[in-house]
């Protein structure tokens, strides 16, 4: 097959370029399922994909985009007809695997997801891999005993596309979601996705005070998808056999903490690792983000809704903090 499509390309050639190109379906890398890719989203990953020393992207030219929905054009495994709708995330997509920010996509079968019952090919991306890993962090604060009768859960970077969508979620489920954000002016917005109250930055972690490693109960949970300094002031203020899900390092990959949340208060720290989620457990979430996890108010998470022409603006707002919530790319 011959035909050809658009694109995005990442390509380290002198000077670095981040462009829109033509590509053929022969340029695709080897996969069992061919897939018509109708949106992909802006995740940070991918903007830390579209520069140099973003430290992602090991091979050029690239195509990024680390998640995609879109319709089965061919497939050579049985578990994939023409025409089905999926979507997939993770792996090495956008990665080491040529991603979503093209028309067309090839990938192995094992990582493609058939789209849930309840979801439109949109609001998959409206959720993305962002609100993936907001699910996944629900699931496993769940799994460890929160519910919404045991008290408040605190979400950090509430304003970012994580964050957003974890706000939305647990509100859905009932819980008193304190939002935590370094901006303020973005309060109106975060009760519209469901906190029931906004928390200042500098009121979970003061760079000027010194930290103490035990501080006020104020929390049962916490999903964190920021990390460094933050995260270890979190830990310090969760209440009694509660628990932190943690996902990202915006905040830095360092944490100063000590062992006496662990020790003292029975504090779970919970890893998610949304790229490498086993196959089950993927499907298990994106069917709870298809019922009880949806909001209903899902689309105010979505920034701007983009083309392929206008990724690499996107791509630079989300290194800057310049954007609020998801951002969604129509490609087809």
């Amino acid at each position: 097959m011959s035909r050809t499509f658009q694109a995005l390309f990442v390509d380290n050639a002198e000077p670095f370029s981040v462009a829109v190109k033509p590509a053929a379906l022969s340029d695709l890398p080897a996969g069992e399922v061919l897939i018509k890719v109708l949106y992909s989203s802006v995740n940070y990953k991918d903007g830390l994909a579209s520069i140099p020393d973003g430290n992602i992207v090991k091979s050029y030219p690239f195509i990024p985009g680390i998640d995609l929905s879109g319709v089965v054009e061919s497939s050579e495994d049985s578990r994939f007809q023409p025409g089905q709708s999926v979507l997939v995330t993770g792996y090495g997509l956008g990665v080491s695997h040529y991603g979503g920010y093209s028309e067309y996509a090839r990938v192995p079968a094992d990582w493609v997801v058939p789209l849930p019952d309840g979801l439109s090919h949109k609001e998959a991306m409206i959720y993305g891999t962002a609100g993936f890993t907001a699910a996944m962090s629900i699931q496993a604060l769940e799994d460890n005993g929160s519910s919404p009768e045991n008290g408040k859960v605190l979400v950090t970077g509430a304003s970012g596309g994580v964050g957003g969508a974890a706000v939305a979620m647990l509100a859905k489920r009932g819980y008193h979601v304190a939002a935590g954000t370094g901006r303020i002016s973005e309060t109106d917005y975060l009760k519209s996705l469901g906190a029931s109250e906004v928390v200042s930055r500098t009121d979970i972690y003061d760079p000027e005070a010194k930290q103490r490693p035990l501080d006020k109960q104020l929390w049962q949970a916490a999903v964190d998808p920021v990390g460094g300094n933050q995260l270890a002031a979190v830990l310090s203020k969760i209440a009694y056999r509660g628990s932190v899900a943690v996902s990202g390092l915006t905040g830095g990959t360092k944490v100063p903490a000590t062992v006496l949340p662990f020790i003292l208060r029975g504090v779970n720290l919970l890893g998610i690792d949304s790229v490498f989620c086993p196959a089950e457990l993927r499907s298990r979430v994106w069917s709870r983000m298809a019922g009880d996890l949806k909001p209903d108010n899902l689309e105010l998470l979505v920034d701007r809704e983009i083309t392929l022409n206008e990724l690499p603006q996107a791509l630079a707002d989300i290194l800057q903090s310049k954007t609020r919530g998801r951002v969604l790319v129509k490609i087809s």
